[in-house]
């Protein structure tokens, strides 16, 4: 794997970070650990991390008065310092257990991805729950996370027709990913559960529940501690 990055302006005070063009857990391991680099020597920088790249922004009021440092080039030479070693450490990121329904009503494509790839339902759910997956990113909608570390046996191509609305909660794949719907949203991905988990919550400390760097495992439960969890949840 390449280890070289490129740094490019978008803005006078952001910049994105290159570490490669391509979907691949190595990869995205170096953008977390920048990130987390970046962060623990400028706390007043916003690192929004992608699959293979970073968006860095500078907080331009920490130098008012210094020219010098405001300028482009002092920006990319401080971010081309700290970025020099970046250190890929063993995982200490959160672990968050995510309970899901599946199949039924709260998995309409259960049955599809079974055919597909030539397991049972059952299986599916096995192999689906048997993964440790990390938050590559968040995107699409606030709150929703792309997992990487989906069983390669388990891709399956998104739906020719995408659905107007697919119910908040809902545990998707699509491709290689798999991925869970915070909101109530149109989506093309192929839906095998729903957790009652809340992903978004715009009025709490961490709106996100889970957050880039994170670790998730699914749990199966069935429609009854769903309903009950749902309950609870209020």
């Amino acid at each position: 794997m390449p280890s070289t990055i490129d740094i490019e302006p978008l803005a006078e005070d952001a910049w994105l970070v290159r570490f490669g063009d391509t979907i691949d857990p190595d990869i995205n391991a170096r953008v977390h650990a920048a990130a987390q680099q970046l962060r623990e020597r400028m706390p007043e920088i916003e690192c929004v991390p992608a699959y293979a790249s970073l968006l860095v922004r500078f907080d331009a009021t920490r130098w008012r008065g210094d020219e010098d440092a405001l300028s482009p080039q002092h920006q990319y030479d401080t971010l081309r310092s700290m970025l020099a070693n970046i250190v890929t450490t063993t995982d200490a990121s959160r672990e968050v257990v995510i309970p899901v329904w599946y199949g039924g009503e709260a998995g309409p494509d259960l049955s599809v991805v079974a055919g597909h790839t030539r397991l049972t339902p059952d299986e599916v759910i096995s192999r689906h729950c048997a993964v440790t997956y990390r938050v590559a990113m968040l995107g699409f909608a606030p709150g929703f996370p792309y997992l990487l570390g989906l069983d390669p046996a388990l891709a399956m191509p998104r739906r020719a027709d995408p659905r107007l609305s697919v119910p908040a909660g809902s545990v998707a794949i699509g491709g290689n990913q798999t991925g869970i719907y915070p909101q109530a949203l149109p989506g093309g991905w192929q839906l095998i559960g729903r957790t009652p988990s809340k992903l978004f919550d715009l009025h709490a400390v961490s709106p996100s529940l889970l957050l880039p760097g994170d670790r998730v495992r699914f749990h199966a439960i069935g429609q009854d501690a769903y309903e009950k969890l749902m309950e609870e949840r209020g």
